[in-house]
């Protein structure tokens, strides 16, 4: 009996210095990714060699401009194979100071 005693007022002792607390916080929420401005791409090239196909079931990726670092690095065109069937390549789109890297589309 004393040991529960002991214990009971062990706990009340100890709940008079955790008396209640409130807490208030201001969260500003998450911060939006940060965006990328680049200056217009040159002119894409007019014309260039598009080797053939290398079989059947292969994609030509026209050849474009993309933003490395701050200036614009051309990539040539090539062949791949589409990642899913009846899938086909949206172009990267440079758009109101933005760029979007091109993907593939079903």
């Amino acid at each position: 009996m004393k040991t529960k005693l002991l214990a009971l007022l062990f706990l009340a002792g100890a709940s008079a210095f955790a008396g209640p607390r409130f807490f208030f916080g201001v969260g500003v929420g998450y911060a939006p990714a940060p965006v990328a401005v680049y200056a217009p791409p040159p002119v894409p090239v007019a014309r260039y060699y598009v080797p053939p196909a290398p079989g059947p079931g292969y994609a030509y990726v026209a050849g474009y401009y993309a933003p490395v670092g701050a200036r614009w690095a051309w990539h040539g065109g090539y062949w791949a194979r589409p990642p899913y069937a009846h899938a086909y390549w949206v172009a990267p789109r440079y758009y109101h100071g933005r760029y979007f890297g091109g993907y593939w589309h079903r």
